[in-house]
């Protein structure tokens, strides 16, 4: 009875360390070599064209700008940016225009320009269309017919100052647009 309890015990332990070794334990050459995760996102819309990832989310950078050039409602240069729609299929011809509202925090002074988060203040973000036509928050833009296919739907952004009255202070800034598609 004592021998079969020892017995018993011994191939417990045998077992223990051979499952050990199996996983990597006691000397073992497996090591992590690496690994990750990816993740994938998106949504599926009810439109005739789609967004391309690069335009979806994206950051439009204005630069470094002189404090004096923004005083008295001065301005800065004009950053071009792009929306782009690919796969448009615009057999349906009540949806062969699209127009674009953006919407974000609004400045204190100008509502029709985005605010500023940060250090910075005394001006805002104008966002135009590639025409220079002059967006404001909230507010449509003309609609710009579509082809089947690809389209690119071009604006720009710049920072303007204010008022006249009211000083820019020079710090970092930054400002969040969203974009909503309207077809017509």
């Amino acid at each position: 009875m004592k021998f079969a309890k020892i017995a018993l015990v011994a191939a417990m332990g045998l077992t223990g360390i051979s499952s050990a070794y199996a996983a990597g334990i006691g000397g073992s050459s497996t090591t992590d070599q690496g690994h990750g995760t990816v993740t994938f996102t998106g949504s599926i819309i009810d439109a005739p064209c789609s967004i391309t990832p690069d335009t979806i989310d994206q950051t439009v950078d204005l630069g470094e700008v002189s404090d004096a050039a923004l005083a008295n409602q001065g301005s800065s240069t004009p950053v071009p940016f792009q929306i782009k729609l690919e796969n448009c299929d615009i057999s349906d011809a009540s949806q062969d225009a699209v127009s674009v509202t953006f919407q974000g925090m609004q400045d204190a002074v100008d509502p029709s320009m985005l605010g500023l988060s940060g250090t910075a203040a005394g001006a805002g973000i104008v966002i135009t269309t590639s025409a220079g036509t002059q967006l404001d928050l909230g507010t449509a833009s003309a609609t710009q017919q579509l082809q089947t296919g690809p389209n690119t739907l071009g604006f720009t952004a710049y920072l303007r100052g204010e008022a006249a009255a009211t000083p820019v202070t020079p710090g970092d800034f930054s400002s969040v647009a969203n974009f909503s598609l309207a077809y017509e």
